[in-house]
């Protein structure tokens, strides 16, 4: 309890008494001439120039031996000036514990809440199972054969929701890009909101913007807020989890689908009445089955792999996610040594679901989900065949890696707390992402 005969003398490590003698006959005199005025001050730290002020109200009565104040610190020792809240419990800090570490109580106590906290929030934001393996929620509306044949799909009849941190919906922004779909299927690009959700905002003007890479905007479907009010429209309500990407029917106001690879494979070939370059397929017939392949083990181990890894919550399961995504980061580095793309010499489904994840892969997944055994930089292969698909036409305007770095640093509030975003790794950055690949020169091997 503080009264007004409290003292805090400033001292050393040694414990002894900083303050000169000069301060302390300062303090003497200002305590005289505020008890002559009625006012009251700490003793010693009141008015000492190696204190912050303390100030306050008297409470109860004013005549009585021992009398409670309400302190007020400010280090600016300026009283028209509120204090700062960070200022304020460093100082308080300081007179509590002084330059040492805060008591191993106050420690374990932080520690237990926050980790209360943080597995609260964890069941939330990543569902696991029992042994704290991250466990993928399945999509809620899926397509079907009859959707993609559907004569109802004309050309502005859906409407394509996308958040650009998201690799699941990149895939389906580039597929669309590839397949010249930009104006059979507008989009609404989100931006990541501070609790997590996905909102539309005013677009304001952005470097991004004026080289013609996609940023987020409003809802050009339904005017929307938020992605959540959007899946709210339709008949009958959603309570469910509002994801990207989601293909939207305008004039039907209802989800189609929010499943990413049934929505590149429409792409690819349900809306070819509807596409500038209807030619491309990338599921030819041949390589259906080498695709589904290199499915099978890109999207466990890598795709979502390095989710396992960021949203494990336990050692073990964070040993096993990280273990297997490395093991299948070095194989695909050794297939890509003698073969162009995943499937050889054509860009297929496949590659374009690995490729949302390599251009994410140092920016993000290095750091924040602590998949740090390498760098993709550091795998040769790896980060040439994701700098072809890059520089491909139309693939680079979807790549905004400010947006994605945001979404992840500043909205993952579990995973970094202090929402603290680094700066783009130099792997990652425009002027290297563009440098000659000569992925070409195994075509040309091949040929031979």
């Amino acid at each position: 309890m503080l009264t007004e005969t409290s003292t805090f003398p400033r001292r050393d490590g040694n414990g002894a008494v900083l303050c000169s003698s000069l301060c302390l006959k300062k303090v003497g005199e200002n305590r005289e001439e505020k008890e002559k005025s009625g006012a009251m001050s700490f003793i010693g730290a009141a008015s000492c120039c190696h204190f912050p002020i303390i100030s306050g109200a008297v409470i109860g009565d004013a005549n009585a031996g021992t009398r409670l104040i309400s302190p007020t610190m400010s280090m600016n020792q300026n009283p028209s000036q509120p204090p700062n809240p960070a200022t304020l419990l460093t100082s308080i800090t300081k007179l509590l514990w002084g330059p040492s570490l805060p008591p191993g109580l106050l420690i374990s106590t932080v520690r237990t809440g926050w980790n209360s906290a943080w597995n609260l929030m964890m069941a939330q934001l990543a569902p696991s199972d029992p042994s704290g393996n991250y466990s993928r929620p399945a999509s809620k509306f899926r397509l079907n054969s009859s959707d993609t044949t559907n004569p109802q799909f004309s050309r502005g009849s859906l409407h394509l929701y996308v958040g650009l941190p998201c690799p699941w919906a990149h895939r389906a922004l580039i597929v669309r890009a590839l397949k010249g779909l930009e104006d059979a299927v507008p989009v609404s690009v989100a931006g990541s909101g501070q609790d997590g959700s996905w909102e539309f905002r005013d677009r304001t003007p952005s470097p991004d913007a004026d080289l013609g890479v996609l940023v987020p905007g409003k809802d050009n479907a339904n005017g929307c807020r938020t992605l959540k009010e959007v899946y709210g429209r339709r008949k009958g309500g959603y309570s469910g989890r509002a994801t990207v990407p989601m293909l939207w029917h305008s004039e039907r106001k209802e989800p189609v689908c929010n499943e990413s690879y049934d929505i590149i494979e429409f792409f690819n070939s349900g809306m070819n009445a509807l596409a500038r370059n209807p030619e491309l397929d990338l599921s030819p017939e041949p390589l259906k089955g080498e695709i589904e392949e290199w499915n099978r083990v890109i999207y466990p181990n890598i795709n979502n792999g390095v989710y396992r890894c960021g949203f494990a919550q336990s050692q073990e399961a964070y040993d096993r996610a990280v273990n297997g995504l490395f093991a299948t980061l070095d194989r695909v580095e050794d297939h890509l040594a003698s073969s162009r793309y995943l499937c050889g010499e054509a860009l297929t489904l496949a590659d374009v679901c690995l490729f949302t994840t390599l251009i994410r892969f140092d920016a993000v997944y290095n750091v924040l989900f602590k998949c740090t055994k390498k760098k993709l930089v550091e795998y040769p292969n790896l980060h040439g065949y994701m700098r072809e698909i890059y520089q491909m036409p139309k693939v680079a305007e979807t790549c905004n890696l400010g947006a994605i770095m945001d979404g992840y640093y500043k909205t993952l509030f579990p995973l970094n707390p202090g929402s603290i975003c680094p700066v783009v790794p130099s792997g990652s950055e425009i002027v290297n992402l563009s440098k000659p690949h000569n992925r070409e020169s195994l075509s040309a091997v091949v040929c031979r």
